[in-house]
């Protein structure tokens, strides 16, 4: 291929992405403004008008503010590729570092500039959102001082597992001949698999605190149904998610012996013991059917070709001035080679969501038919409903939308699902 097709191709998907993205925000705002005013039948009796009026603004103004993001995203891309910001930045950090500290050096400090400079661009977004709509509409408790702690916290873990990983790619790229790729993914599959391990007791307990769940009655409750679940966990803990949001979440973490059971502080203020036990039969339902375990051979399936993909592509110069880089002759160009890669690839990637989106929505069903036949689905109905109404989720979304973004039915299609999933009698 030639780098004027592949320039062709990128900009045609980019738009092509852009107009998709745009038309179908503008119809989920259309179709959710124009149900504001009414409660949807079903939920006439459980929800009330002016909690489906704030879920509709919310979303309203979630969808505003993407659109801007979205169009922000599309022009940082174009100015990074087309326009030539990558290959000048490049420049610049070899120049700078290569001499004095050699390859590995100059490779891992473009990686970093880059990210960094990506992190400042993206931060006024992260502040309207976590400052202005959060805050506008009651979910946001972040203070200042503690959205300042965790950006440090945040760039400091970064650091100390991202460089020894970025170093140990580009070493492989460098030293390991044609089949570089495959030893990489090697890696890159160890250190996920590391992360899953140390994420539950080293890097969360940095950014929240997690207590022992307390409740001795819900505690043996849910014991209970782990145990007809056949599921063992290494513990019950509660985490003081309240601290950042309003949001109530529960999850499992942890891989192998590891595994616990978390729940947000803010959940279990708002539900039930039974409807908690309903929400977490629901998680369950996901090992039952080998979710997790299905979507981890998915996601080192999908690395596996991307890696070998990379690997080709690395070796192509029109792959590189197809975007505005000039490859050195040289200086190794691994670590432009990623970052073209990680740009290039979601632009068309992004055609393919709507394939994910509806199998992660099959599997919540499945997970929702397993919690009605090993918990209430009375209770999991009404646990949804107060998670949906708490949350501010709109019970009004564009169908279309649906298909194309939503990893979870929307509510009605999940209610009513719940219904013929509940054991007869």
């Amino acid at each position: 291929m030639s780098s004027s097709a592949l320039t062709l191709l990128f900009a045609a998907a980019l738009l092509a992405s852009l107009l998709v993205k745009f038309w179908l925000a503008t119809r989920q705002m259309r179709h959710v403004a124009g149900h504001r005013d009414a409660v949807p039948p079903p939920f006439a009796r459980t929800i009330s008008l002016a909690a489906h009026q704030k879920a509709a603004d919310y979303t309203l103004a979630k969808a505003r503010f993407g659109l801007l993001a979205t169009a922000f995203g599309a022009a940082v891309l174009c100015g990074w590729t087309l326009l030539g910001g990558l290959d000048m930045l490049d420049s610049a950090v070899r120049d700078a570092v290569r001499p004095r500290f050699g390859d590995l050096a100059y490779e891992l400090a473009l990686l970093a500039a880059f990210t960094l400079i990506g992190g400042i661009l993206e931060l006024p977004f992260e502040l309207y959102s976590t400052f202005r709509i959060e805050q506008r509409f009651g979910f946001n408790r972040v203070t200042w001082k503690l959205w300042l702690a965790d950006l440090l916290k945040g760039l400091l873990v970064g650091t100390l597992i991202g460089l020894p990983i970025a170093a140990l790619i580009l070493w492989i790229m460098g030293a390991t001949g044609g089949l570089w790729w495959l030893w990489a993914w090697g890696a890159w599959m160890g250190f996920n698999v590391l992360i899953l391990v140390l994420y539950p007791t080293v890097i969360a307990p940095l950014f929240n605190k997690f207590e022992p769940l307390a409740d001795e009655s819900l505690k043996a409750r849910v014991q209970a149904l782990m145990a007809r679940c056949g599921f063992a966990a290494k513990g019950l803990f509660v985490m003081d998610g309240s601290r950042r949001s309003a949001h109530g979440n529960a999850y499992f973490t942890g891989f192998g012996a590891a595994k616990r059971v978390v729940f947000f502080d803010t959940l279990l203020s708002k539900l039930s013991p039974g409807e908690v036990e309903a929400v977490l039969a629901h998680e369950l339902g996901h090992f039952k059917h080998k979710h997790v375990q299905k979507r981890l051979v998915a996601m080192f399936a999908i690395s596996l070709a991307g890696f070998a993909l990379l690997g080709w592509l690395a070796r192509q110069s029109w792959f590189y001035t197809a975007f505005g880089v000039t490859p050195s002759m040289t200086a190794p160009n691994d670590a432009l080679a990623l970052l073209l890669f990680l740009l290039v690839v979601p632009v068309f990637g992004f055609f393919v969501s709507p394939l994910l989106a509806q199998l992660s929505r099959r599997h919540e069903f499945q997970a929702d038919a397993y919690a009605c036949a090993q918990s209430s689905g009375d209770d999991l109905a009404a646990a949804l409903l107060k998670l949906h109404e708490d949350n501010a989720s709109t019970l009004t979304p564009d169908p279309l939308y649906v298909r194309f973004y939503y990893s979870h039915p929307p509510a009605g299609e999940r209610l009513a699902a719940l219904t013929h999933s509940q054991p007869a009698g």
